[in-house]
C-alpha cells in the first residue's frame, strides 16, 4: 500500500471516529440534555458533589468541552461560586478518561450490533427519545468500527522507515510531542479521539512508550484550549473557569515531563502493551490533578477573581451579556443564555412601567426622555436575542428545545411590543399632560394607580410563567387578563360618571385618561400572551373565543 493511500485511510478512519463521537454527544444531549444540566446545577452547591457531577455527566456525554460550556452558563455573571465550577472541570477531566478506558478494550466485535440496533431505533422509534438513543448506539458502533479499521491501517505503517524517523524525533523531544498533541486536540476539539489515536499508534509499535505519554500530556493540555478561545470576549471574568482549568493541566504537564521515563517503566509493570500504558497514564494523570487541586480550589478561585475582575457592564446597557456564540453548538445551553437575556428585557420593561407612573405623578420631562431611551435598549436586546436564536441549527434541536425556542421568541416579542406602547403611547400622553399642565381628578389618579399596580403584579406573574412553564400559573395569568379588562371597564364607567356630574378636572383630562387606561390594558395583554404557548402545549387553550352558531342562537 502506498504512503498516500495509508494517509488517506488514516484520515478517513479518524473522521469516522470523530463523527461517531459527535453522534453520541448530540444524541445524549437531545435525549437527556435538560436532565444533565439539572445534575450539574445541583452539584454546584459543594466542591465534592461538583466533582462527582462533572465526572458523571462527562462520562455519559463523552465531551468535557460540552460540560465546560454548561458550567460556564452557571458561572457567567458570578451567579455561582468559581470553586465548585472548577471542581466540576476536574471531575469532567477524569470523566473523559473513563470513556477512553471503555473504548480502549477490544470490543469492536459488537460494533455491527450497535449500528444495527441504532439504525432500527432511529428509523422505527415512535418516540423522540428512542430515536435519540438510536443515534447514540449508532455513534458508539461507528467509533468502535473506526478504531478497528485504524489498527488495521497502521500495521503496514509500522515497517515504514520514514514514519520511524518522524516518531523517533518526537521521542527525543517530549516537549515537542506535547505541543503537537495539544495543537491536534485543539484542532479537532476532542481529547477522547486524540488519546484513542495515540493508544492505537502505541499499540501498533509506531510510538515508543515515552513518546506516547508525552503526547497524552499534550492531549490533556489541548483539551482546555477550545473553552479558553471561545471566552476571549471583552469581559475578563468569563475567562476565569477556562484559565483555571488550563493552569491545572499546564502545571501537571510541567511536573510530569521530567519523570516520563520512570512513569513509563512503572506503567509497563501494570500490563503489557504501550497502548494500554498510554490509556492508564491518561487516567492516572487526571486523578492526580484532582487529588492535588481539589483542596486548593478556594485560594485558586480567589486568585483568578483577582486577576480576572468582572467588567463594568453598565457602560452600554443595550449590549447582550449572555449570548455566547460558543454555546450555539449546545442548544439547551444557548436557550438558557437567551432566556437569561430575555430576563434583562423584562427588567427594562418593569423599570419603564414604574417610571411611567412616576411621570404621571411628578410631570418630570427628563424622566419621559429617559424612558424613551430605555425603549431603544429594549429594541436592541430583542434584535440580538432574535438573531442569536436564528443562528441555531434546527436539526440539532429536540422537540422540547424547539418549543422553548418558540416560547423565548414569543416572550421577547411581547416585551418589545409592551415597551413600544409605553414609549410611543404612554410617554406621549405624559408629555401632553406636562405641556398643557393638566391634572387628573383624585379619583381618576387613584384608578390609574390601581391599574398600574395590578399591571406590575401581572408582570411578575408573566416572568414566573416564562421561567417555569407551569400551566397553573399560566391559567392564573389569563384569568388576570380578564380581571384587568373588567377593572379597566369599571374605571372607564366611573370616569363617565364624573363627566355626567360635570367634574372640571375629569372633563379637561377625559381623552388623556381614557387613552392611558386603554394603553395599560394593551401592555397587560402583551404580558398575558406569555401564557398562550404553555396552555396550547397542554391542550388547555381554546382555538377561538367565538361561540358556534348553535350556541349563539340558543
Amino acid at each position: 500500500m502506498s504512503g498516500t493511500l495509508v494517509l488517506v485511510g488514516l484520515a478517513g478512519h479518524v473522521a469516522l471516529l470523530l463523527w461517531g463521537l459527535h453522534m453520541v454527544k448530540s444524541g445524549i444531549l437531545r435525549a437527556y440534555g435538560v436532565d444533565l444540566r439539572r445534575v450539574l446545577g445541583a452539584g454546584l452547591k459543594h466542591r465534592f458533589t461538583a466533582f462527582l457531577s462533572g465526572l458523571g455527566v462527562t462520562a455519559i456525554l463523552q465531551s468535557s468541552t460540552a460540560t465546560a460550556l454548561m458550567t460556564a452558563s452557571f458561572t457567567a455573571g458570578g451567579v455561582v461560586n468559581l470553586a465548585p465550577a472548577l471542581a466540576i472541570m476536574l471531575g469532567a477531566d477524569v470523566g473523559t478518561t473513563l470513556i477512553v478506558q471503555a473504548l480502549s478494550f477490544n470490543v469492536s466485535f459488537i460494533s455491527p450490533l450497535l449500528i444495527l440496533a441504532g439504525v432500527v431505533a432511529f428509523k422505527r422509534g415512535g418516540r423522540t427519545r428512542t430515536r435519540d438513543l438510536g443515534r447514540v448506539a449508532t455513534g458508539l458502533g461507528l467509533m468502535l468500527l473506526a478504531l478497528r479499521l485504524l489498527l488495521g491501517t497502521l500495521e503496514p505503517v509500522e515497517a515504514s522507515d520514514t514514519v520511524a524517523t518522524i516518531f523517533a524525533a518526537i521521542t527525543d523531544e517530549p516537549l515537542l510531542a506535547v505541543l503537537i498533541a495539544a495543537a491536534m486536540t485543539w484542532a479537532i476539539h476532542s481529547s477522547v479521539a486524540v488519546v484513542l489515536l495515540i493508544a492505537s499508534f502505541a499499540t501498533a509499535g509506531i510510538l515508543t512508550p515515552i513518546a506516547a505519554l508525552a503526547l497524552v500530556l499534550g492531549a490533556n493540555l489541548g483539551a482546555t484550549l477550545p473553552a479558553l478561545i471561545s471566552n476571549l470576549g471583552p469581559n475578563p471574568a468569563d475567562r476565569r473557569l477556562p484559565v483555571g482549568n488550563l493552569a491545572f493541566r499546564a502545571l501537571g504537564c510541567l511536573a510530569a515531563l521530567p519523570f516520563l521515563p520512570g512513569i513509563a517503566d512503572a506503567l509497563a509493570l501494570l500490563g503489557p502493551g504501550a497502548g494500554r500504558a498510554a490509556v492508564n497514564f491518561h487516567t492516572a494523570f487526571n486523578i492526580a490533578l484532582a487529588i492535588v487541586f481539589l483542596p486548593l480550589l478556594g485560594p485558586v478561585s480567589r486568585l483568578l477573581v483577582r486577576f480576572f475582575p468582572e467588567q463594568d457592564r453598565q457602560a452600554d446597557p443595550a449590549t447582550p451579556h449572555y449570548l455566547d456564540e460558543g454555546a450555539l453548538k449546545t442548544p439547551y445551553i444557548a436557550l438558557a443564555n437567551a432566556a437569561r437575556e430575555a430576563m434583562r428585557m423584562a427588567d427594562v420593561v418593569e423599570t419603564m412601567l414604574r417610571g411611567s407612573l412616576e411621570v404621571f405623578h411628578s410631570d418630570d420631562r427628563k424622566k419621559v426622555a429617559e424612558i424613551s431611551r430605555m425603549d431603544n435598549i429594549l429594541d436592541r436586546l430583542h434584535e440580538a436575542i432574535k438573531l442569536y436564536l436564528t443562528e441555531m441549527t434546527l436539526d440539532q434541536l429536540s422537540d422540547q428545545d424547539r418549543r422553548r425556542c418558540s416560547d423565548i421568541l414569543v416572550f421577547t416579542t411581547n416585551l418589545e411590543h409592551a415597551g413600544d406602547v409605553i414609549d410611543k403611547n404612554l410617554m406621549e400622553l405624559a408629555a401632553k399632560k406636562i405641556k398643557h399642565q393638566l391634572s387628573f381628578s383624585q379619583e381618576g389618579m387613584a384608578e390609574i394607580d390601581n391599574l398600574h399596580g395590578r399591571l406590575l403584579d401581572n408582570m411578575q406573574l408573566a416572568i414566573a410563567v416564562f421561567m417555569n412553564g407551569d400551566s397553573r400559573s399560566a391559567r392564573r395569568l389569563l384569568t388576570e387578563k380578564e380581571t384587568f379588562r373588567d377593572l379597566e371597564r369599571a374605571a372607564t364607567d366611573s370616569h363617565f360618571g364624573r363627566l355626567r356630574d360635570g367634574r372640571t378636572a375629569s372633563m379637561e383630562t377625559s381623552a388623556l385618561h381614557l387613552d392611558i387606561l386603554r394603553d395599560l390594558k394593551r401592555v397587560n395583554s402583551h404580558l398575558a400572551a406569555t401564557a398562550y404557548p404553555i396552555l396550547d402545549q397542554t391542550g388547555e387553550l381554546r382555538h377561538s373565543r367565538l361561540k358556534d352558531r348553535k350556541e349563539a342562537q340558543g
